[in-house]
């Protein structure tokens, strides 16, 4: 059974110092056909336009951290973005919006990079498809483990696209540019998924699974470690057992003390400081989708 898709939201500037995101929905807003398609409606946002007037990641708290139910149902909540998420869910309902998508960019070495938070067949064919069309893609899924704060987990189908490195507060046309290309396949994927044109395949996937959050190391909660340079920039490289993980800043190496191998992403992302992650761990599988 094809599950159809009518009505798309694409979000950017959910962090006000992403640029690609922000300027690509701008892009949007200006030139609709771009994002036009025989079978969607597509509808461009601005998440939060106090933060990118700022130019800041957010104003009061973080916005990709309020969609929880529990917080959008709390009256208690009132600062800025906590509203702001209100608002967003509602017009998210009254828009009956069935897919979404919310675009990001990282200081990490990530490359092109779309997030998961359900690896259903419906999600994991759209990474496939996308996966074939651009080998340098990389798929991770990223468990809500049952809090459901993020923008993307608004819809019962979506996901984040992240790009980088990149610098907060700039943009590099290279990513700009391939981002751009990717939120059209997107686009398409769901235009011929809704008119049963994509044909009966299967694909080769390979994603990545988070399972923990590192921390840096911290004495009298100050960090004390730095990331150690031979990791640095090795987001989705494998890290072995006995690796070095962080140096002090005396240049003592502090190794990866986990007993298989793992890959690290969203290593030392500038934004994670104020959350105490370092680097998120993941595991890296292997499937084949088949499509229907």
């Amino acid at each position: 059974m094809v599950k159809k898709i009518e009505k798309v939201a694409l979000f950017g500037g959910t962090h006000g110092n992403e640029m690609t995101g922000i300027f690509l929905i701008k892009k949007f807003l200006e030139n609709p056909y771009l994002i036009e398609r025989p079978t969607l409606k597509v509808f461009p946002f601005l998440s939060n336009p106090r933060a990118i007037k700022l130019r800041v990641r957010y104003t009061e708290i973080d916005l990709n951290r309020c969609f929880d139910s529990e917080d959008i149902d709390n009256l208690d909540n009132i600062l800025y973005e906590e509203l702001l998420a209100k608002n967003i869910h509602q017009k998210l309902l009254k828009n009956q919006i069935n897919f979404l998508v919310d675009l990001h960019s990282t200081t990490s070495n990530m490359g092109l990079t779309i997030i998961l938070s359900d690896t259903d067949d419906f999600h994991l064919q759209l990474s496939s498809y996308l996966s074939f069309l651009y080998p340098d893609l990389k798929v991770l899924y990223y468990p809500s483990n049952g809090k459901n704060n993020l923008l993307r987990n608004n819809t019962e189908l979506g996901l984040s696209i992240e790009v980088g490195s990149i610098a907060q507060g700039i943009l590099d046309a290279n990513l700009f540019m391939r981002t751009e290309k990717l939120v059209y396949s997107l686009l398409d994927y769901l235009d011929k998924n809704n008119q049963n044109q994509l044909g009966s395949k299967n694909h080769h996937l390979i994603f990545y699974e988070v399972f923990e959050k590192l921390d840096y190391p911290r004495k009298n909660e100050e960090i004390a470690a730095m990331i150690h340079p031979n990791l640095q920039f090795k987001d989705y490289e494998p890290l072995n057992p006995g690796d070095p993980l962080f140096m002090t800043f005396n240049n003592q190496a502090i190794t990866y003390q986990g007993d298989s191998t793992v890959y690290p992403i969203f290593i030392n992302e500038a934004a994670y400081y104020e959350k105490g992650i370092a680097m998120c761990l993941a595991k890296k599988k292997e499937i084949i989708v088949n499509f229907p």
